[in-house]
């Protein structure tokens, strides 16, 4: 099997689980603050349950859930849709692991944009959701798409939960991750080496672009207070 493999399976995944998780991750971030929920904290320890679940319990959750047996596996098998040990399994346990990210950034950007310049909107005649897509978004999008890259880099190193839901099928479901555990258990360490270089050069890539575009909307920030050296 080529090496490539994994590496186009892993992109495809992250990339795929990284739209889902955007969108429900901003969803419920928006949702949560911006509205009076009841109990607030309970459905956002929900949200948060899979950043301090092991992988493997959060993976075990998922194939109980989605599994032949489970109360989804069931609803999708008389649909005679089959989810577990596939790719898209992958992609669910990619968008579990990864939402709780994607939902702190979100929630972060979101809670952080001025409340005067809505307030000011909203006197001057603007409704709510021209609000949202004129103003609160624009001025949150930096930590969003951070949010989005973080995601994304964490559906690329999932292994434990996908593993368990996706299994470690050769040309379906084997990631760079479980390839990488495949190569090192058989003692194929120039193979190793490759996913190893690829998950470290994707890593560092998203990493610089989140640093660099954070230090890039902070310097064009119109609210950044610069200090001025004092006069003696």
């Amino acid at each position: 099997m080529s090496a490539l493999g994994p590496i186009l399976l892993s992109l495809r995944v992250a990339g795929v689980a990284t739209v889902g998780t955007f969108a429900i991750g901003l969803g419920l971030a928006w949702l949560l603050w911006s509205r009076r929920v009841p109990l607030r904290f309970l459905w956002e320890a929900i949200i948060l349950l899979p950043l301090v679940f092991p992988p493997t319990i959060t993976g075990y959750l998922l194939l109980l859930l989605l599994g032949k047996h489970g109360p989804i596996g069931r609803l999708l098998s008389g649909l005679g849709v089959s989810l577990v040990f596939t790719w898209g399994a992958a992609v669910i346990a990619a968008i579990v692991v990864s939402l709780p990210l994607m939902y702190q950034s979100c929630k972060a950007a979101l809670v952080s944009v001025d409340a005067r310049l809505q307030d000011a909107a909203r006197t001057l005649g603007m409704r709510e959701r021209k609000i949202l897509f004129r103003i609160t978004l624009p001025l949150a999008l930096p930590g969003i798409l951070a949010g989005a890259a973080l995601s994304f880099a964490r559906a690329v190193g999932e292994f434990g939960a996908t593993l368990l839901v996706a299994g470690n099928i050769p040309g379906r479901t084997q990631t760079i991750t479980l390839a990488l555990y495949s190569a090192v258990e058989g003692g194929r360490d120039a193979e190793a080496n490759l996913y190893l270089l690829v998950a470290t050069v994707v890593s560092f890539a998203l990493t610089a672009a989140i640093g660099f575009g954070t230090a890039r909307a902070y310097a064009r920030s119109p609210s950044r207070i610069r200090e001025r050296p004092r006069q003696t």
